[in-house]
């Protein structure tokens, strides 16, 4: 299990509460689930508010949609700590994140990881003096069979090996968003050598 580590005190933030535009969001949220199963809306709404507060969730956050959900304070606490896709400090402007279980290491994600090492400088769980990357090993991320997987920002960069991992960092450095998907030109999840059957079209 990968454990991360909450911001300090002098780093949490003292309030939060949603903007207006995305306190129209979380109603829309709310309102998707039944009566009684609000509380089912807390990881969307975890969600939306780590993207307003600059992809970090501090505990302020977590206290006002537990409030706004009617929950514990601690069953929201829970949430938050037990799944890896919420950053509960802060984190630098792209999170790299690189599956390191078996399939991907199978797959070369042990080169991936090198290659990252080397081209940003800092190890698991840094983030770079510019501020720029935060680096993370991160358990399955469900697409094995298009590894090693790296995941960024919202995209997945499958297909990746190191010669693409230190090209993904640099387009990154230099203001460029890489093309996500398969690093090798592979269509979706195809066989990677191309089709081996129904290679003719049907009349």
């Amino acid at each position: 299990m990968i454990v991360q580590k909450t911001a300090p005190p002098d780093q949490q933030p003292s309030a939060f509460a949603f903007s207006s535009e995305n306190q129209e969001k979380a109603k829309a949220i709310i309102a998707r689930y039944p009566d009684g199963r609000q509380a089912s809306a807390i990881m969307p709404l975890f969600d939306l508010a780590q993207r307003q507060h600059d992809g970090w969730l501090p505990t302020a956050a977590m206290d006002y949609i537990a409030n706004m959900l009617g929950v514990p304070r601690m069953r929201a606490y829970e949430v938050a700590t037990f799944y890896s896709m919420y950053n509960l400090a802060p984190i630098g402007k792209y999170l790299v994140r690189v599956c390191t279980t078996t399939p991907c290491e199978l797959r070369g994600s042990n080169e991936v990881v090198a290659a990252c090492r080397e081209a940003l400088g800092i190890d698991f769980n840094q983030t770079t003096s510019d501020g720029m990357f935060t680096f993370r090993e991160v358990e399955c991320l469900g697409a094995c069979v298009n590894a090693p997987v790296v995941w960024i920002g919202d995209d997945y960069y499958e297909d990746v090996d190191a010669d693409a991992m230190r090209k993904i960092v640099a387009d990154l450095r230099a203001g460029t968003t890489p093309l996500p998907g398969s690093q090798k030109g592979r269509q979706t999840s195809a066989p990677i050598n191309g089709l081996t059957t129904l290679k003719e079209q049907s009349v």
